[in-house]
C-alpha cells in the first residue's frame, strides 16, 4: 500500500494561484495512478485531476480545464497540483489519491489509498 500525504492549502484570493504538493510513502509509487479529488461543504466529493503512474497522461475535469496543471517526479514520491486562475467555487478539501496501476477502469473512479486532504479557500 502507499500512504498519502497532502499540503499547500490556504486561503487565497479569487484569481490567484496556489500549489498542492501530495508525499508518498511505502511501495514503489511509480506503480500508481494519482489524483486529485476535492469535496466542498455540502457537496460530494468529485474529481479533478489525475495523472498516469509514469506521469505521461494526464486528465482533467472540464471545471478546471486550462487551469490547473497535475504533475509527479517519482524519484521524489510526489504529485503535484498546480492551481490558477482560482475560483471562488473552486473552494473544497482537495485530496490525494491513488490506485495501483493495474486497476481498470475510468480515471475518476476506483481509487484505493487518500491523503487527509487539505483546505483549500478563495474568497471572493
Amino acid at each position: 500500500q502507499v500512504q498519502l500525504v497532502e499540503s499547500g492549502g490556504g486561503l487565497v484570493q479569487a484569481g490567484g494561484s496556489l500549489r498542492l504538493s501530495c508525499a508518498a510513502s511505502g511501495r514503489t509509487f511509480s506503480i500508481y495512478t494519482t489524483a486529485w479529488f476535492r469535496q466542498a461543504p455540502g457537496k460530494e466529493r468529485e474529481f479533478v485531476a489525475a495523472i498516469s503512474a509514469g506521469g505521461g497522461m494526464t486528465y482533467y475535469a472540464d471545471s478546471v480545464k486550462g487551469r490547473f496543471t497535475i504533475s509527479r517526479d517519482n524519484a521524489k514520491n510526489t504529485v503535484w497540483l498546480q492551481m490558477n486562475s482560482l475560483k471562488p467555487e473552486d473552494t473544497a478539501v482537495y485530496y490525494c489519491a491513488s490506485r495501483l496501476v493495474y486497476i481498470s477502469g475510468a480515471y475518476d473512479r476506483k481509487y484505493d489509498y487518500w491523503g487527509q486532504g487539505t483546505q483549500v479557500t478563495v474568497s471572493s
